[in-house]
């Protein structure tokens, strides 16, 4: 495995911010997702405002030859899902919103779920607890912890609500790039893996089904759907160890007044 980068100080202020600008285009598109706009529309409009608006640059366009600015994952698609012009948000479904921002040579990466006009009990709980198990893992990063302690929570909490937890995608390292070490698994047991260490930095970002765990990828090479078509949530946050514990680099205004 290579070497995990610790960041420093002044690398961390230049992520803080780069996550403070990410956290803004998602209070923006809490405005813009509503049933009837297409996929395409967001990933235009999020392309714009990080552009011209942040002067920022959207990490994701390019990497790995990926022409658009986020991945819109609806309803059963696990993760990776390409914004289209055909595919309208209808009341009732469930989508993910994957973006990723470059700000001073620093990029942040976080991710959203939305719940557009009518949703089922069943899908509002499984966002629901899919936010809570992304939330035992980033409350389980302090320095001396492992990786295996922030997997571990994540799946005790997804399993005991009677939900799978995805096992082909995980979190990473992040900083200059957007793919850095470590490989952030959200399965594990206590006490294995990576020591966490003051000045890492690392997406923790589960994809939970309300079926089975498995999925599989579509023709077009990209898009990741649940193999039995049930649902699936995600949530992520870019993360920080501390010497304390842990600091939520793409903490939105929502969650401050929430207090998470």
């Amino acid at each position: 495995m290579a070497e995990v980068t610790l960041k420093s100080e002044e690398e961390l202020r230049v992520l803080r911010e780069a996550g403070r600008l990410l956290a803004l285009v998602y209070s923006h598109l809490d405005k813009l997702i509503v049933p009837g706009i297409s996929t395409m529309d967001i990933n235009n409009w999020a392309e714009r405002y990080i552009v011209d608006d942040l002067q920022a640059r959207p990490a994701s366009k390019g990497q790995y030859d990926y022409p658009y600015v986020l991945n819109a994952s609806v309803n059963h698609v696990v993760c990776h899902g390409i914004p289209s012009e055909k595919q309208k948000l209808k009341s009732g479904d469930i989508v993910n919103v994957d973006i990723t921002l470059e700000k001073g040579g620093f990029i942040a990466d976080s991710s959203k779920m939305y719940l557009l006009g009518d949703v089922k009990p069943y899908a509002k709980r499984l966002v629901d607890k899919t936010y809570e198990a992304m939330w035992q893992g980033i409350q389980a990063v302090k320095p001396g912890a492992t990786l295996g302690d922030v997997g571990h929570a994540i799946q005790l909490h997804a399993e005991k609500n009677g939900y799978s937890v995805v096992r082909e995608y995980c979190g990473h390292g992040i900083g200059r790039d957007m793919h850095e070490e470590p490989q952030v698994l959200h399965y594990g047991k206590k006490g294995a893996g990576l020591v966490l260490k003051e000045g890492m930095v690392f997406t923790i970002e589960p994809m939970i089904n309300q079926g089975k765990a498995k999925t599989k990828t579509k023709k077009d090479g990209w898009t990741v759907v649940t193999s039995d078509k049930q649902l699936s949530a995600q949530w992520e946050h870019t993360v920080a160890v501390t010497s304390s514990g842990f600091d939520v680099l793409t903490l939105r205004d929502e969650e401050r007044i929430a207090g998470s």
